[in-house]
């Protein structure tokens, strides 16, 4: 499933009269750079949400002739569903027990996916890719890399349905080491922290647990009220290139990524 239904704010003036997945970025418009790219990769079949400007993409799509592979259109014109709710709406197309890739369209990154769906094992519900970068927003896993919650390193909130993780006794940040030290009575517990790369492998079989959440919802606020009776996984890529072509100063980065994503 492709994210493509945003408002591409950031990428305005471009982004008045076209919408973010037709921004051209080395000589293509991003949505098909990313269709083409997991075509390569053996996928055969594609989601695409919408909302601004949709009826562009949609004629673009058919005017690609598809792209050769099987593009559905997931319709959000009458309301902009976030990323969780956007995967919600779109259940009916995914009528098998296979995991679903999901991709913003406006990510560049250096994933070999062919990779990606070999570490989806057949027993997980979810796997996040990740890494280690600094931000301020992490999630927390244990050492077996199942998730455990999230925190913001800059105000120190943390989320998680783990009361211990959410109210422990005292918490440290160990930033040097990506930890978060969690102390209950004379028990400390060692969080890792990693920075999710908006990338994920969900499971159908995950979708039961999305009819109590809203129409709208970001998709790790499943996850992080989920994570308890779920099998939600971190994947660490160490090498982990991503670029958000989110912003119209990022258009002339990309085309140096492109040129050399794994530099």
């Amino acid at each position: 499933m492709i994210l493509a239904a945003g408002l591409g704010t950031r990428l305005k003036p471009l982004t008045d009269h076209l919408p973010k997945a037709l921004v051209n970025v080395g000589g293509q418009p991003l949505l098909d750079r990313i269709i083409l790219r997991l075509r390569a990769q053996s996928y055969q079949r594609f989601v695409v949400n919408v909302h601004h400007l949709a009826d562009q993409i949609e004629k673009h799509i058919a005017e690609q002739d598809g792209y050769g592979v099987h593009v559905m259109i997931s319709d959000e014109r009458e309301q902009l569903l976030e990323t969780g709710g956007a995967l919600k709406k779109a259940a009916h197309f995914f009528d098998d027990d296979e995991p679903v890739l999901i991709h913003n369209v406006d990510i560049l990154d250096n994933v070999d996916y062919d990779w990606l769906r070999r570490q989806h094992l057949d027993d997980e519900d979810a796997v996040l890719l990740v890494s280690r970068r600094k931000t301020q927003r992490y999630l927390l896993f244990d050492n077996a890399m199942r998730l455990m919650g999230w925190v913001n390193t800059s105000t120190g909130e943390l989320r998680s349905p783990y009361d211990w993780v959410k109210n422990p006794d005292s918490a440290e940040l160990d930033m040097e080491n990506y930890r978060l030290i969690i102390m209950r009575g004379t028990t400390e517990i060692s969080l890792n922290l990693f920075a999710f790369s908006g990338i994920h492998s969900f499971s159908p079989r995950l979708f039961p647990l999305m009819e109590r959440f809203p129409d709208r919802f970001p998709i790790i606020d499943f996850y992080l009220q989920t994570c308890h009776r779920t099998r939600i996984y971190g994947l660490n890529k160490p090498d982990l290139r991503l670029l958000d072509v989110g912003k119209v100063d990022t258009l002339a980065a990309a085309e140096q990524f492109l040129n050399n994503p794994n530099a």
